[in-house]
């Protein structure tokens, strides 16, 4: 017990010391919510095609409040990451679930649609700028990596990811990168993918116990051999990012 205590002392201290200042002025977030957990559950059997699970997962979030076309956005939301097979295969089943829940007379929150985008600037320059808000860093002009050696990819990203995807408002920036680590937690083999989002977590104001608590629900609906690796990542994202 003292042993835990300790540890999550130490581990707080490590987040305040390598928090930029700016981030101070934004809400922590100290536990997930139920939503939160829904939608992590939903996304991370639906990431790994597990469909049993996720009608599971489906019933219980529309039976906590989660609107129809939350989840939905949601398995929209994961094709970025996971593909459009996991993703239509998750929009089936959703839709197979609300059509038994509707049968046997469940009425379930619908929800609504994504606002309009009223913006001059060009889908590139929007969707730089939303990937500097969550990432917390100004995006240099001078390419380098991947972005580099694949021009389009990068083009790709900041045009549809974020800007087509990430500025439709069904969804918080918090819940879209939720489910974008639950999603790259479930599938494996992109630690330094889940590396970048965990950090854009913490800028957006996710604290260590926020995130201890993830990697714990997420280990339950994950294949035993990913787990180590997100413990892993998370601990390194906490004491080295």
């Amino acid at each position: 017990m003292l042993k835990n205590i300790l540890c999550t002392l130490l581990l707080l201290g490590v987040y305040v010391l390598n928090t930029p200042m700016y981030a101070q002025e934004k809400p922590l977030y100290t536990a997930l919510t139920k939503e939160h957990k829904s939608l992590v559950r939903i996304a991370a059997f639906a990431a790994a095609g597990d469909l049993d699970n996720l009608s599971i997962a489906l019933n219980d979030g529309l039976s906590i409040g989660l609107p129809i076309k939350t989840i939905q956005e949601a398995l929209i939301h994961m094709y970025a990451y996971a593909g459009f097979p996991r993703s239509i295969r998750g929009l089936q089943t959703l839709l197979a679930v609300v059509e038994e829940r509707q049968a046997k007379g469940i009425v379930d929150i619908v929800g609504r649609d994504a606002s309009s985008v009223v913006d001059d600037r060009s889908k590139y320059e929007r969707g730089k700028a939303t990937l500097e808000v969550l990432t917390g860093v100004k995006e240099s002009e001078t390419k380098t990596g991947y972005a580099a050696f694949a021009p389009p990819i990068e083009v790709f990203l900041k045009e549809h990811l974020f800007a087509d995807l990430f500025e439709r408002d069904v969804l918080t920036y918090l819940e879209r990168e939720l489910i974008t680590i639950s999603v790259l937690s479930s599938i494996g083999g992109v630690e330094p993918m889940l590396r970048s989002h965990l950090a854009i977590c913490i800028n957006l104001g996710c604290s260590p116990s926020y995130l201890q608590e993830f990697a714990m629900l997420i280990k339950e609906c994950i294949r035993q051999e990913y787990r180590y690796t997100v413990d892993k990542v998370i601990v390194d994202i906490l004491y080295y990012k």
